[in-house]
């Protein structure tokens, strides 16, 4: 499988000449979500979804399909008739040829006076990639690959270690890293790789890898 990081939180996956996207968001390059077969969604805050690379994707490719959470499936599926599946926890896909898993609920809490939003982490193709979107959700299956949201006003470096820690992945790449600056790389590529336990990984958007 070809992984190709994009801008922030956005991921490309390709196997068998089909083309899976994961939260093509306002933060991700313009054309971050064309060519897919299929696009995931993780939730509803636009740094993850944004309607205009979605609709552009699903014009693009008539047969493309988007699978997401209800906040998310309301805003596009009038549009997209029979195309837009709303999926939750536990349930099981395939998209694209790649086989889904959905875990998680809630969005990570930003502050206690910020109501949480929902959340769903998608599980590829049996544990090889895993992308939580805003959520440290552990899945009750191995992981391969972690897609790590690495930098977040959600979360601090304490937490990011201890996730990878709980998640055990083969190997951990940073997602979630667009207020993240070089300067602060470093320091950050530091104290995951020698805390977390596994392999911690960084592409540059529109780097590829093979996983």
């Amino acid at each position: 499988m070809k992984l190709t990081k994009k801008s922030h939180a956005c991921v490309r996956l390709e196997k068998d000449g089909r083309t899976l996207v994961l939260d093509p968001g306002g933060f991700s390059e313009e054309d971050a979500a064309l060519g897919a077969d299929a696009l995931l969604v993780t939730h509803e805050h636009p740094d993850h979804f944004d309607e205009l690379r979605l609709r552009a994707a699903m014009e693009n490719n008539p047969a493309a399909g988007i699978w997401t959470l209800k906040s998310v499936a309301e805003r596009i599926s009038a549009a997209f008739p029979g195309r837009v599946h709303t999926v939750g926890h536990g349930d099981t896909f395939t998209a694209a040829g790649f086989d889904v898993q959905v875990h998680g609920g809630l969005h990570a809490v930003i502050h206690p006076d910020i109501p949480r939003v929902t959340n769903i982490g998608f599980l590829v193709d049996g544990g090889r990639i895993f992308h939580p979107g805003d959520a440290l959700t552990v899945p009750d299956h191995p992981v391969e690959t972690l897609m790590l949201p690495v930098m977040a006003p959600w979360s601090k470096i304490s937490e990011v270690i201890d996730y990878v820690r709980e998640v055990k992945p083969q190997r951990a790449y940073d997602i979630h890293d667009a207020l993240l600056t070089d300067l602060a790389r470093p320091l950050y590529d530091r104290q995951i790789g020698s805390l977390g336990g596994s392999e911690h990984l960084r592409l540059a958007p529109g780097d590829s890898a093979r996983v």
